[in-house]
C-alpha cells in the first residue's frame, strides 16, 4: 500500500497539541464563512446609499418645488399688492357730548409749609416731637438753653434796677431845687440880687433837665429789658399752626445759631394738609373753560386709588406761562384723614362744557406747512385732505372746530406718499374717539 500516514506524535504526559494550533486550525476552519459574511455586509451598505442617495433626491426635487412654488406665489401676491389700493385705518368722527373730559397729570401741596429755625443762639436742651407727629398750634417742640442769653437779660434787668434809683434821686434834687428857687423867687426886692434868683432858676431847670435824663435811661434799660425777655421766649420752639412734623434735624446737645441763612440748620419742617392743594399744569386751549370751571373734579392718584369729590377750580395764575403755554390751576380737597400728603403725583379729570365741536384721535391729524389737516375717505374710497382748526386738545383726544362733520371717516397716520384724490382701502380701527363724559358728577 502507497498510504502515507504521518508518524503518530509522541504522546507523553505534557506532549499536548499547543494552542497556537488550536487558532489555526480554527482560522482555516471558519475562513469561508467570515468572507461571505464581509461580502454580504457590503453589498447592503451599497443598496443603503442608494436608496439614501434616492431618498435625497427626491427630497432635494420635492423641496426645489415647494420654493419655486411659494416664490411664485408671493410674485403673484406682491404684484397684486402693488396694484391694489393702499390699506388705511380709518375712523369716524364724533360729536362731542354734554361734557368732555379732560385729564391731566398734578402734584399735591401743603396748605402751609414752614421750615422752622431758631431765634436765639444756645444748644438743645430737649426736643419732644419727631417726624410724623401731629402738633397743635403754640405746642412746644424742643426747647433751646441760652446761658448767654441768660446772663443778658440778667444783666438788664440790674441795670434797669439802677436807673430806676438813680430817677429818685434826680426827682429828689429836682424837688429840692424847685423849693430853694421859689424861696428865692418870691424874696423882697433887695433881699437877693437878681443874679442869685437866675442862678437858682438855673439850677432849678438843670435838675429837671437831669431827672428826665434819668427817667429815658430807665425806658432804655426796660426796652433793653423787654427786648431780652421776648428773645427769652424763642428758648422754647412752638408749632405756628396745626399740622405735622415732616423733618427733625435737631438732637439734644446740638449747637443751634439764630437765623434762617443758607448756613443755618432748620430745626423742624412741618406742614397743613387739611386741605391740601393741587397744582395742574393745563394746556392753553383749555384756558378759558377753567378760569370760569365749576364742574366736578375727580382725583386719582398713581397708586390706583380714586378719589372723588364734587369741588372746583379754586383758583387759577390768570396767566399762561409764556415758555410752557400752559395755565396753573389750582384745586383744594378736603383731607382730614391724610389721604393725600405733600409731593403726591396725581391724575386730575376736568369737566369742560361742550363747545359743539367734533373730536377726533390725535392720530388723525397732518402737520403740513398750511396747518393741520385731516385725510378724510369718502364712500367710493377716494381720499382728500382739509384744513381743521384745533378747539381744543387733551393729548390723544382732539376736538376740531372746522373742516369736518360728525360721521366723516378720517384715516390715521396717513403716509406722505398718498396724495390727494388717490383711492384707497379703508380698515376700520381698533382705536376710536374717547367717549364724552356725562354731566354731573364724575
Amino acid at each position: 500500500m502507497n498510504d502515507h500516514t504521518e508518524p503518530p506524535v509522541p504522546q507523553g504526559p505534557d506532549s499536548r497539541p499547543t494552542d497556537f494550533a488550536k487558532d489555526a486550525a480554527t482560522t482555516e476552519a471558519h475562513a469561508p464563512h467570515s468572507q461571505r459574511f464581509e461580502a454580504d455586509t457590503g453589498a447592503r451598505l451599497k443598496r443603503g446609499a442608494i436608496i439614501a442617495a434616492i431618498v435625497l433626491g427626491v427630497a432635494f426635487v420635492l423641496v426645489s418645488i415647494d420654493r419655486y412654488i411659494k416664490a411664485r406665489a408671493v410674485a403673484r401676491d406682491t404684484a397684486a399688492a402693488a396694484g391694489a389700493p393702499p390699506l388705511v385705518e380709518v375712523v369716524s368722527a364724533q360729536r362731542v357730548g354734554a361734557m368732555q373730559r379732560l385729564v391731566l397729570p398734578g402734584y399735591t401741596a401743603a396748605w402751609h409749609a414752614s421750615t422752622i429755625y431758631a431765634r436765639v443762639n444756645g444748644y438743645v436742651g430737649n426736643w419732644y416731637n419727631d417726624i410724623g407727629d401731629h402738633v397743635h398750634a403754640g405746642q412746644v417742640l424742643a426747647v433751646i438753653e441760652t446761658p448767654d442769653l441768660d446772663a443778658q437779660l440778667a444783666a438788664a434787668r440790674a441795670q434797669l434796677q439802677a436807673d430806676q434809683a438813680q430817677v429818685l434821686v434826680r426827682k429828689a434834687e429836682a424837688a429840692f431845687s424847685l423849693t430853694t428857687y421859689e424861696r428865692w423867687r418870691d424874696s423882697p426886692k433887695g433881699v437877693v440880687s437878681e443874679q442869685e434868683r437866675e442862678e437858682k432858676r438855673a439850677d432849678y431847670d438843670s435838675g429837671l433837665a437831669r431827672l428826665k435824663s434819668a427817667e429815658a435811661d430807665v425806658a432804655l434799660a426796660q426796652a433793653r429789658v423787654n427786648q431780652y425777655a421776648a428773645l427769652a421766649e424763642f428758648k422754647k420752639v412752638t408749632a405756628p399752626y396745626d399740622g405735622v412734623i415732616s423733618v427733625r434735624d435737631i438732637d439734644i446737645g446740638n449747637l443751634v445759631t439764630a437765623g434762617s441763612t443758607s448756613a443755618t440748620t432748620p430745626l423742624y419742617v412741618m406742614t397743613q394738609n387739611d386741605p391740601i392743594r393741587i397744582f395742574v399744569d393745563a394746556p392753553q386751549s383749555a384756558a378759558e373753560d377753567l378760569t370760569s370751571n365749576s364742574a366736578p373734579v375727580q382725583v386719582q392718584t398713581n397708586g390706583g386709588v380714586p378719589r372723588q369729590y364734587n369741588g372746583k377750580v379754586t383758583r387759577t395764575s390768570q396767566a399762561i406761562n409764556p415758555q410752557a403755554r400752559t395755565l396753573r390751576v389750582e384745586v383744594d380737597i378736603p383731607n382730614p384723614r391724610d389721604a393725600f400728603v405733600p409731593g403726591m403725583y396725581v391724575s386730575v379729570a376736568f369737566g369742560l362744557p361742550p363747545r359743539g365741536l367734533v373730536q377726533v384721535p390725535a392720530a388723525a391729524l397732518l402737520w403740513r406747512a398750511s396747518g393741520p389737516q385731516v385725510a378724510r375717505v369718502d364712500a367710493a374710497g377716494r381720499i382728500s385732505f382739509r384744513a381743521v382748526t384745533i378747539g381744543r386738545d387733551d393729548g390723544s383726544i382732539v376736538e376740531l372746530a372746522s373742516g369736518v362733520s360728525p360721521g366723516d371717516l378720517l384715516a390715521l397716520n396717513v403716509s406722505s406718499q398718498i396724495v390727494d384724490g388717490e383711492r384707497v382701502r379703508a380698515q376700520p380701527s381698533e382705536s376710536v374717539a374717547a367717549k364724552p363724559i356725562a354731566a354731573g358728577r364724575q
